[in-house]
């Protein structure tokens, strides 16, 4: 739901403007996260199939949409960059995208 929600009640002192805006994100977040993505394909290919399907279960969370809550964007990324931790060197681009998202996202 978008816009401006107003109620009235009766005919005097009538308060209460519900305003129902999501906080814009930024088009800074919203590259952060095709770039994440990308890199998130790339590095899918080069893991074992359990981490694959680690990563994929975490992709739908991965967005800059402000509708998806912050915990489960939260633990999505930190959920990918704990596969790119343990795979080395492969891994530094998709830890460093995390970090660069976090940090524009606030978290």
């Amino acid at each position: 739901m978008s816009g401006d929600t107003v109620n009235m009640y009766g005919g005097q002192g009538n308060q209460g403007i519900v305003h129902q805006h999501a906080a814009p994100v930024a088009p800074s977040a919203e590259q952060a996260v095709r770039e994440l993505l990308a890199l998130l394909a790339e590095l899918r290919a080069q893991v074992p199939d359990e981490s694959a399907r680690c990563i994929d279960s975490a992709l739908p969370a991965i967005t800059a949409d402000a509708a998806v809550p912050p915990a489960e964007r939260h633990r999505a990324l930190m959920a990918v960059a704990g596969i790119a931790a343990t795979v080395g060197a492969i891994g530094t681009p998709v830890l460093e995208a995390v970090r660069a998202l976090l940090a524009l996202l606030g978290a």
